[in-house]
């Protein structure tokens, strides 16, 4: 009786977590859409808007790494200064994998057709649950 106590309890967590982990990738996935809208919007303020707002993100390209909201957000803009630029976004999602508790790293493409030229490449991000929503921590593109 208490070994199926113990499996009735086991089974209830782990259904417990899987819903959990698909309201987090749902929650994330609406993240990256609001992401997507922002930036064919050209508007860098509300695509930074996913993004933890403290010196400690971290954006790490070919070009080395940005550290802090502020700066990365000045990256932003310096590289991509008008719509010719910005062109229109797109993601193909590749891998939302759970790291822990309240974080994610997400597997991805993006796909810029743009007027200046277009420019594809690929993403590792890393998002965490803070202050219940939730925010990039790290961005790895290139």
């Amino acid at each position: 009786m208490r070994a199926l106590f113990l499996l009735i309890c086991l089974m209830g967590y782990l259904s417990g977590n899987t819903q959990n982990s698909k309201h987090d990738v749902k929650a994330i996935k609406t993240v990256l859409e609001k992401q997507i809208m922002a930036w064919n919007n050209n508007n860098m303020e509300e695509f930074m808007e996913s993004y933890w707002k403290s010196d400690s993100l971290k954006f790490y390209s070919p070009n080395g790494i940005t550290l802090g909201w502020k700066n990365t957000l000045i990256r932003y803009k310096k590289g991509y200064p008008s719509k010719a630029h910005t062109g229109t976004l797109s993601f193909k999602i590749n891998s939302i994998s759970s790291i822990e508790d309240k974080s994610y790293f997400v597997l991805g493409e993006f796909f810029l057709k743009r007027e200046v030229g277009d420019a594809n490449g690929i993403f590792m991000i890393i998002l965490k649950k803070i202050d219940g929503e939730w925010k990039i921590i790290a961005d790895t593109s290139c």
